[in-house]
């Protein structure tokens, strides 16, 4: 996935919230959804995107469904970030 589609995927509030809950621990679906309060349509939704960018994994255990965050992904855009830091040797 490119950086574009990453910051995307990162600019909608409801996913970086999803993203801070999961930072904490694992979770399931419903966990999540009655957290933020949103309906399990949108939570679904909104998985599904941080799924495809590859920010949450997503395993079964027994019944259930549990979300966690990747932190590999966001390695990868804080080493591109970097990029634009500046640096006071880099003016001399």
């Amino acid at each position: 996935m490119s950086i574009g589609e990453s910051l995307k995927i990162l600019a909608d509030p409801v996913r970086r919230d999803i993203l801070l809950l999961l930072k904490k621990e694992k979770r399931t679906a419903g966990s999540i959804a009655v957290e933020l309060d949103i309906s399990p349509a949108a939570l679904s939704y909104h998985l599904r995107l941080l799924k495809q960018g590859d920010f949450v994994l997503e395993y079964r255990e027994k019944n259930f469904i549990w979300y966690e965050i990747n932190a590999t992904v966001f390695d990868e855009l804080l080493l591109w970030i970097q990029q634009f830091r500046g640096d006071a040797h880099e003016k001399e």
